[in-house]
Formats: structure tokens, sequence, C-alpha cells
């Protein structure tokens, strides 16, 4: 998500931006690579599958009794958007210094995060026709199509973090520390509100202060002033162990079946708490995970994340299709000699179907390096509000057959076509 191959349009110079890191920064590279493997070694460890009667099941292994503690560092996605804030303020701090617009900035992380959905959109939304002529059975069918959706609600938080940055980084060389604050009281103002009254909708307001939160801690990485960091691993962690012992709160940070509250979705305080827990972990260790001889993993990795995270679900869907819902093979017992021992069988085949899938649709990661314009301010608020609507569409949706994909498709293609080539004379 860092490597920008575009060439915006560039504007007048700005004023002097605050001091930020001036070489790429392999600690972020790690947390977002270390990120999204943590992601998918959690989403193809932990799903109980079964097929009975044409219907399949899904389950969480992480349901079983006292595991959710293991959810307080597999949840990660906190340190994905602490890394993207810190990627973030430091690419459009350099940007500003070369003189670049805020908006040419934002076209260019929008083209970014959208093209890799078109080839994701051109495979789904046919797929589940095909398959259905070709007789496999309706319902999971239907399963896959909305999981794979559901996965993209990061893209669409994500999506307004960047649009959100030049506003962020502005109040953050104005005010400091004060922005977080507020935005975790924001936070706590909300889960009040939510709870008391028992509308648990409202809770999606923290959409924006929890994950802007720890957005905007990563503004202060970038500068170097991110100070304490066992304190805030202490004062996080410690915060959310009361959180959960004394308030509404579940201890698992993931949203498990059956449970009347979810940490995740929406994102609640104690989510923060252990968001802010991780992070202080994160730098406290940093000096550590610096010595490890990753840098060629990571010049690897890092221009692969997105694919990864597009296609490992539809990898896992295939792999469900042929052993669960074709050969009748159920997933063992969580934590049984069976489930361990099939672990690498599990794996291997899962790595199988993901090989190929990475090989084919990593190059659509970057969009066409071609002469861009820029739509202006206006224009690219309009044109991220576009992608963002098209990608929560399939969030709810997923790519069930129907409308849904379809509106969903144009809208990205509209808010793309926003920030395309302009005619030079």
């Amino acid at each position: 998500m860092t490597v920008l191959l575009d060439r915006p349009a560039v504007a007048a110079p700005a004023p002097p931006a605050p001091p930020a890191i001036a070489r790429r920064d392999h600690f972020i590279d790690l947390l977002r690579v270390a990120g999204m493997a943590l992601v998918v070694l959690q989403h193809w460890t932990i799903p109980v599958l079964d097929y009975e009667d044409g219907r399949l099941t899904t389950g969480n292994a992480l349901s079983t009794p006292g595991v959710w503690v293991v959810t307080w560092l597999s949840q990660v996605m906190p340190l994905v958007f602490f890394a993207g804030g810190a990627a973030n303020a430091i690419g459009f701090t350099r940007a500003r210094r070369a003189g670049t617009a805020a908006p040419a900035w934002q076209a260019v992380r929008l083209r970014r995060l959208a093209w890799p959905l078109l080839p994701l959109a051109a495979v789904w939304i046919p797929l589940p026709q095909l398959l259905l002529s070709l007789g496999v059975p309706a319902q999971p069918l239907e399963v896959g199509a909305r999981l794979t959706g559901q996965l993209l609600w990061f893209l669409a938080v994500y999506l307004l973090a960047v649009v959100a940055t030049p506003y962020a980084l502005r109040l953050h060389e104005r005010h400091g520390w004060r922005v977080p604050v507020v935005l975790a009281l924001g936070a706590v103002v909300t889960d009040v509100a939510r709870f008391s009254t028992g509308f648990d909708a409202l809770g999606y307001v923290n959409v924006v202060f929890v994950w802007l939160a720890v957005h905007q801690l990563g503004f202060f990485y970038a500068e170097g002033r991110l100070r304490g960091a066992g304190l805030l691993a202490a004062g996080g962690f410690g915060a959310a162990a009361l959180l959960v012992a004394y308030g509404p709160y579940p201890g698992s940070m993931i949203g498990l079946p059956g449970a009347e509250v979810s940490n995740m979705a929406p994102p609640t305080l104690a989510m923060l708490a252990v968001g802010v827990g991780q992070i202080g972990l994160a730098v406290l260790l940093r000096p550590v995970l610096m010595r490890l001889p990753l840098a060629r993993l990571l010049d690897w990795a890092g221009p692969r994340v997105m694919t990864v995270y597009l296609w490992h679900m539809p990898a896992l869907f295939a792999v469900t299709g042929v052993v669960v819902v074709l050969l009748g093979v159920d997933t063992p017992r969580p934590g049984s000699v069976l489930w361990f021992a099939g672990w690498p069988v599990w794996f291997g085949l899962l790595f199988l179907v993901m090989w190929p899938l990475l090989k084919g649709f990593a190059r659509f990661e970057a969009p066409p390096a071609l002469p861009y314009g820029t739509a202006g301010q206006g224009g690219m608020l309009v044109a991220s509000g576009l992608v963002g609507a098209g990608v929560l569409t399939l969030t709810v949706g997923g790519f069930a057959p129907g409308a849904g994909p379809f509106l969903a498709v144009l809208a990205l293609l509209a808010g793309l076509l926003m920030t395309a080539p302009r005619l030079r004379a």
C-alpha cells in the first residue's frame, strides 16, 4: 500500500511539514505483512465446518472456553491501522514537501485500494451462477459469496482513514495528543449510549472513533514521538482487562457465534484498549524485530499483501467445497489430536490453491502508471464516496447473486473514472 506508481498533478508548495522519518521504515512494513499473515492464519485455522442435508454450518474454534485470550494478540487489525497511519503520515508528508496537492495524493491512494477489487469482482460476480448451473449446492455457495464480501469492511474503513489523513494530520500538528484522547472519549460516549439504550446500531459510530484513534497514533510513530511503549502496553492491556472484568464487554476480540456482544462488529472501547496495548508491545519489541533477517521477505511480500487479503478466503472456500461439501469430511473437534494432526494436510491444500491465485492476481495490486490528472478536493471526496459506497455494498451483501454486486462495481468504476488520465495539449 506504500508503493505509489502514479504521477499525480502538483500544486504550489505547501508550508513546511513537521519532521517525519526520512527513509522507508521496515518496522511498518513488518507490521503490515505480519498483520495480514496473522489474519490469514486465523481465518484458515478457526473455521469449524460441517456439511449435512445440503447445508454448510460454520463454527469457530476460538469459541472453546478460555481460548479467547489468544485474540488479544491474534486480532491484529489495530496494528494494521496503526501501521497504515504511520505509512500515510510519511507518504503524505513527503508528497506535501514535494509540492503535491492533497487531492492528488488521495487519488493515488484511492486507486491503490480500489484497483485490486476489480478482478475479484470479475471472478465472483459470474462464479456463483456458473457453479449453480454445474449443480453445486446453493447454500454453501451463498455462504462463500457473502463472506468473501464481508471481509472487505477493512478496505471501507481504511479508505475513510486515507481520505481523512490530510485533515487528521493538520489536527495532529495543531493539537497533538488531544486528538487521540478526544477520539477515545468519543468511543466512551458511544459505548455508554449503546449499552444504556440497548440500541446496538449506535456502536457503529465507533468505526470512526476506534479505528481513527489507532490510525492517529501512527502519526506519532512517524514523527519519532511515540514514547513510553511499556506504559502503553501495560495501560492498554490493563484497561482492557478491567473493561472485560467489570464492564459489558466479552473477553474475545473477535465476534463469536452466539455471543450477545461483539468487540469487533461494531468495535468497542475494549478493542481500542487492546489496540493501544498491542501498539505499545510492538514498539517495545521493535529493536528485537529489526534485528531479524526479514528484509528480503518483506520486499517480496509487501507488494502482494492486498492480493493475499482479498483471495485467501476464496482459497478457503475452494478447499472447503472439495473436502467438506464434495467428499463429506467435516473438520475435527478443535483441540483434538485429529485437529492438530490434520493441520499439515489442511494448510497444504490451502497453499496449493492460494499459490496460483497469488501468481495470477498480484499483478493487479498496482494500477497502471498513467499521466493522471486530479479532480480537485470536491471531486476527490465524491470519488472516495463512490468507491466507499461500492465497498460497503459488497461488505453488507457480499457477492451473492443479485443486483448488489453489479451496483457496487459500477460505483467503484465511477470513482476510479473520476481519477482517470486527463488529455493534455
